[in-house]
C-alpha cells in the first residue's frame, strides 16, 4: 500500500497544474491532501471522485482557507473529520480514515508565523493532537499520521538552520514538540530510511525561486507509531513533482 501526502496549496490550482494527471500516473493507493482551500460544492465530480477513487473531506468555516481531503482506492471501514475540539476543527485540519489494522490521520498543522497568538494556537494544537493519537494507540488502534507539520525538525531538515532559529517553523519550542512525538514512540519514516540524507526538502518559497537552488525546508512528514514501523518498506520525497510550493512525500506499508 503506497500512501502519499501533499500540501497542494489549493486543490483548484493543483488541478489546473496537472494534479489529476499526476494521480492517474502515480496511482497511489491513498493520497492525503492539505490546504485544499475549497468545499466539495465548489468542485466538479471529476475532482471529487476521479476514476478509481473516493474522497473524504474536512471543509472549514472560512472559504478559501485550510481544508484537507483524503483520496483512497480502498473504501475505509470508517472515517471522520476533526479532533472533536471546536476551536481547532473550525479550520478543517484533520481527516481520519480507518483501514482496519491502522488509522490514517491526514493533518494540516497550523502555521505560527502570523502572531504570538497563532504560535500559541499551533503549540496547543500539537499538544491536543499528540494526546489524541497517543490515546488511540493505547486503546489498541495503531496510527499513522501525515501532512504538513509546518516545522522542520532538525538542522538537517532545512537549508539555512542558523538564519531561521528565530522564525516560526524552526523555533526551539516547535522543534521540542517534535522531539516529544519521537519520545512517545512516533517514528519519522523518512529518517528511518535516510537518517543522514542532506538537502531533502519538501517546501520551497515561491517568492524567491528557492526551488531552483534547493533552498528548502522539510515540512511534510509521515510519522508511524513504533508498533507499525516494521511494516513500512519504503519512504520518499518526490521533489521532481511540480504543481505547488510543496512536493509529495510518501511511504509504502505492507
Amino acid at each position: 500500500m503506497k500512501i502519499y501526502s501533499w500540501n497542494v496549496n489549493g486543490i483548484r490550482a493543483a488541478v489546473a497544474r496537472g494534479f489529476l494527471t499526476w494521480l492517474a500516473t502515480a496511482k497511489p493507493d491513498v493520497v492525503c491532501l492539505q490546504e485544499t482551500k475549497a468545499a466539495r460544492g465548489d468542485l466538479s465530480d471529476s475532482v471529487i471522485e476521479p476514476p478509481g477513487y473516493a474522497s473524504y473531506w474536512a471543509e472549514g468555516q472560512r472559504r478559501g482557507y485550510s481544508g484537507v481531503a483524503t483520496y483512497s482506492r480502498q473504501a475505509p471501514a470508517g472515517w471522520y473529520a476533526g479532533l472533536g475540539i471546536e476551536h481547532f476543527d473550525a479550520d478543517a485540519r484533520v481527516v481520519v480514515t480507518d483501514f482496519g489494522d491502522f488509522e490514517l490521520y491526514n493533518v494540516y498543522f497550523p502555521n505560527g508565523k502570523a502572531s504570538p497568538e497563532r504560535l500559541k494556537f499551533k503549540l496547543d494544537f500539537y499538544a491536543a493532537f499528540l494526546e489524541q493519537v497517543d490515546a488511540r494507540v493505547k486503546s489498541g488502534h495503531p496510527v499513522i499520521f501525515c501532512g504538513d507539520v509546518n516545522t522542520a525538525h532538525k538542522d538537517i531538515d532545512l537549508a539555512r538552520p542558523k538564519e531561521n532559529q528565530m522564525i516560526s517553523g524552526f523555533l526551539p519550542e516547535e522543534c521540542a514538540c517534535l522531539d516529544t512525538w519521537v519520545e512517545h514512540g512516533w517514528v519519522d519514516s523518512f529518517r528511518q530510511f535516510y537518517p543522514d540524507a542532506p538537502e531533502a526538502y519538501s517546501w520551497w518559497s515561491m517568492r524567491t525561486r528557492a526551488r531552483d537552488r534547493n533552498i528548502g525546508w522539510r515540512l511534510d512528514y509521515f510519522f508511524v507509531h513504533e508498533s507499525l514501523i516494521k511494516r513500512v518498506k519504503g519512504a520518499g520525497i518526490d521533489s521532481d513533482v511540480l504543481g505547488a510550493d510543496h512536493c509529495p512525500v510518501w511511504i509504502e506499508i505492507e
